[in-house]
């Protein structure tokens, strides 16, 4: 099984398109966690996980109501943590009050796919997440974008392998 890969996009469709293909193999329980700088793709590429995922209508990133729940084939929870990351330098983590008043332990007890934008410290702390960090091309290679992926548990190792594999082939 693959437990780490790269792709390359070539515009925001195909990273919505390389999305929707992860949304298709997803299942309730399943954890996508997203790092990027500021405008890197990360709700386009949520935009095409949702809908892969069954999920009518417009994706937008809930940067000011932190969390934002869709119907789809499982329910979807998609959430940006930005405005709950520490100030640079600080050293400190994310408050574990904070998590606990948007409800994390909710969203991960395997009820939802989980899709977190800017997740700081959950990286180390869901055994079994998919981490996917996506990064802007140098000019001029505008809208192009690399994603890595690594699979840190046996059901996200299962998803990347059959996503590698639906994507290349």
């Amino acid at each position: 099984m693959v437990n780490r890969m790269s792709f390359v996009t070539q515009s925001a469709m195909e990273t919505r398109r390389l999305g929707e293909y992860l949304g298709r193999l997803m299942k309730a329980g399943d954890v996508v966690l997203l790092d990027g700088t500021l405008g890197a793709g990360k709700t386009t590429f949520v935009q095409g996980v949702a809908r892969g995922l069954g999920v009518h209508g417009d994706v937008t990133s809930p940067t000011f109501t932190l969390v934002a729940e869709y119907a789809g084939r499982v329910p979807v929870a998609h959430m940006d943590l930005y405005r709950l990351q520490p100030s640079p330098g600080t050293g400190a983590a994310l408050a574990e009050g904070d998590l606990a008043a948007i409800g994390m332990d909710d969203y991960l007890d395997g009820s939802h796919a989980v899709l977190v934008e800017w997740p700081g410290d959950l990286v180390e702390t869901v055994a079994d997440a998919l981490h996917v960090e996506i990064v802007p091309r140098p000019l001029p290679h505008v809208d192009e974008r690399e994603l890595h992926c690594r699979a840190s548990g046996a059901r996200s190792w299962e998803i990347l392998d059959e996503w590698v594999k639906e994507w290349l082939f």
